[in-house]
């Protein structure tokens, strides 16, 4: 039987994008189709329509060589990886510039266990920076120096569609603790421009905050849940989805074998990327126990060891390495890799943690500069034991869809640090998460009863889909949760209104870190968690709901044609103070009102008829 959606038509064909040369007082506009395929021509300014904008106007230039093989990394995965893939986008290359504790009775309890079978990027010609190499703008701080982006690589997985849950009652999502998209949106604003629509993924704007979820007492896991009238889908109904997994205290966190790959090619002067790299990993190794080690291997035009692995008992020997680290050179990421999974193999400790930290501006021109032959290396270390984490820094030559590859590959974290505060939340504040897995290959699916749920949309989590039965395929690559971690997913959901019987079923299937065979958690959606009005949702529902509105605002959704940014603002009045006051949640409000303050974009859907006369059911196909 088909299945049945309500969605665009053009959502299924969305591109990756480059950011290329975006002045930030750009106010002319340019557009072309780039690499159209057939269905590109049956489109008219659709969330398609790939536009290519220059400051001056102009409507293309000649690709560079780094821009060539950055490309490679916008590509749709090969036939082995697209197997397990939990999306299949169609890539595009484009060019974009930018625009100027809760209430009461949250929560349903602990889930209970089940015993069951679960290029690179090239470096531009030029880098456009403002500040002298390796400087700070804010040495207190650690911001990064102003930068015009320049190259800069994304890629769009388009919008999720809403499904007829009688074709298809199960959603089912690999899980995502990233929030690197979050931070990369913060910092394109705290430089006075919008970020691109395809850099904005909306779980890891949803999943960069701290709910406050309590902690599982039992199971590794636990489930909260929390439904409520949508704010501005009519006749639809908001569910907040809250997964909490196990504590870890910092005494009990295994031993760690850690290894830094650092890029010290030359575009990490710009704009402070070393500097901040340094700090950042500085504060990291002043965490460490007696019991971990840290090696350094840095990389330019040639791969070197720079400290054979240390014992962090012996700290002022490892900062020392670390400060003297200079920028040199070209970029051959793959020689710095294929050196620092030789140095972990060396001290390769069973038991313990062992993990490469990648820290780069996320770009190559040296050695293997497209996909396959790094995403092997890391795939064959990932089942020895060692698995990757990738730093990202830089505004300018970057390449995002590389540092989430490989992260990906790797059974690891992406994190984006734009400032020293970013990189005392993920290696002080969070370290025990940061370090130690509790599980692995971790999915979630939702089973609506159809009898209650007419249709449902997930809101995120595009490049995360998996297919219902790849829920219990133990085959299938999905995604870590380290000690202390929350995942948190929002849906829209049509009910029927005439029964009062559970929404349906929440299911987590995982494995041990070292384990092979998948075990399920599951817990029913009982009809008393939906409220009545989304005044009475509890903080954290409320919370997750201005970030998924905030997020789905900035990358252009269209079911985020009704929402102001003033009604995103108006939502935090909802927020009790205790979670409202929180430094994370201060600082989205001041991101929400600096966008309000940048966004000048019209309504691209508005040709296709006004928001007063919206179909909240079904979207118009554009042609």
């Amino acid at each position: 039987m088909k299945r049945r959606t309500y969605t665009l038509l053009p959502l299924l064909f969305l591109p990756a994008f480059s950011v290329m040369g975006c002045a930030q007082d750009s106010q002319e506009k340019s557009e072309e189709p780039v690499a159209a395929t057939q269905a590109d021509t049956d489109l008219d300014e659709g969330e398609n329509r790939v536009l290519a904008e220059s400051s001056d106007g102009a409507k293309s230039r000649p690709q560079s060589k780094s821009a060539a093989t950055a490309q490679a990394w916008a590509s749709p995965p090969t036939a082995a990886e697209a197997e397990n893939a939990p999306g299949k986008p169609r890539a595009f290359r484009s060019k974009a510039a930018p625009g100027p504790r809760g209430g009461s009775g949250y929560g349903i309890g602990n889930g209970r266990a089940k015993g069951e079978e679960g290029s690179m990027g090239g470096k531009g010609d030029k880098t456009l920076s403002r500040r002298p190499a390796d400087s700070l703008g804010d040495m207190g701080t650690g911001i990064l120096s102003p930068t015009r982006t320049a190259d800069m690589y994304f890629k769009h997985y388009g919008v999720n569609p809403t499904v007829d849950t009688e074709e298809e009652p199960r959603s089912t999502f690999a899980v995502d603790v990233d929030n690197a998209s979050y931070t990369m949106a913060r910092s394109f604003l705290d430089r006075g421009q919008l970020p691109a629509e395809a850099a904005v993924r909306v779980e890891e704007v949803v999943n960069a905050f701290d709910y406050r979820y309590e902690a599982p007492s039992s199971s590794i896991f636990s489930i909260n849940a929390e439904a409520a009238p949508s704010p501005n889908r009519r006749g639809y109904h908001v569910l907040h989805v809250g997964v909490k997994g196990k504590e870890v205290a910092k005494s009990q966190r295994k031993a760690a074998n850690l290894v830094f790959v650092i890029d010290v090619s030359g575009s990490m002067s710009s704009g402070g990327r070393l500097q901040l790299v340094k700090r950042s990993m500085g504060l990291l190794v002043n965490q460490l126990n007696e019991a971990d080690t840290v090696g350094i291997v840095s990389y330019g035009s040639k791969a070197r060891e720079v400290l054979q692995p240390t014992t962090a008992h012996n700290k002022q020997r490892i900062l020392q390495a670390i400060e003297g680290l200079r920028t040199e050179g070209a970029t051959n990421a793959e020689a710095g890799l294929k050196l620092g999974y030789q140095m972990a193999s060396r001290r390769l400790r069973h038991g313990a943690v062992n993990r490469v930290i990648l820290c780069s501006d996320g770009v190559a021109n040296v050695g293997a500069t497209g996909p396959d032959t790094i995403l092997e290396i890391i795939g064959r270390e990932v089942k020895r034991g060692i698995t990757i984490s990738t730093v990202g820094v830089g505004m300018g030559n970057y390449n995002d869809v590389m540092m989430e590859r490989l992260a990906d590959k790797g059974n690891g974290n992406y994190y984006y640090i734009d400032k020293l505060a970013e990189a005392r939340r993920v290696f002080v504040d969070q370290l025990s998460g940061t370090l130690q897995v509790i599980a692995k290959d971790v999915k979630i699916q939702v089973v609506f009863d159809p009898t209650v749920v007419q249709r449902y949309r997930l809101i995120g989590y595009e490049n995360r889909k998996l297919q219902a039965q790849q829920f219990s395929d133990d085959r299938v690559d999905a995604g870590e949760i380290g000690a202390g971690h929350s995942v948190t997913a929002l849906y829209e959901i049509k009910l029927n209104s005439a029964s009062s019987a559970p929404l349906g079923t929440v299911r987590i299937r995982y494995k041990q870190p070292t384990g092979s065979t998948s075990q399920l958690i599951e817990q029913s959606l009982v009809r008393s968690v939906v409220r009545s009005s989304n005044d009475g949702l509890s903080s954290p529902t409320q919370l997750s709901l201005v970030a998924a509105q905030f997020a789905e605002k900035l990358r252009g959704s269209y079911w985020a044609r009704n929402v102001s940014y003033d009604d995103i603002l108006s939502r935090f009045e909802h927020i009790a103070p205790p979670l409202r006051q929180q430094a994370d949640v201060v600082e989205l409000r001041r991101l929400v009102r600096r966008a309000r303050d940048l966004d000048k974009r019209v309504d691209k859907f508005d040709r296709h008829g006004p928001i007063a006369r919206m179909d909240f059911d079904r979207v118009p196909v554009l042609r």
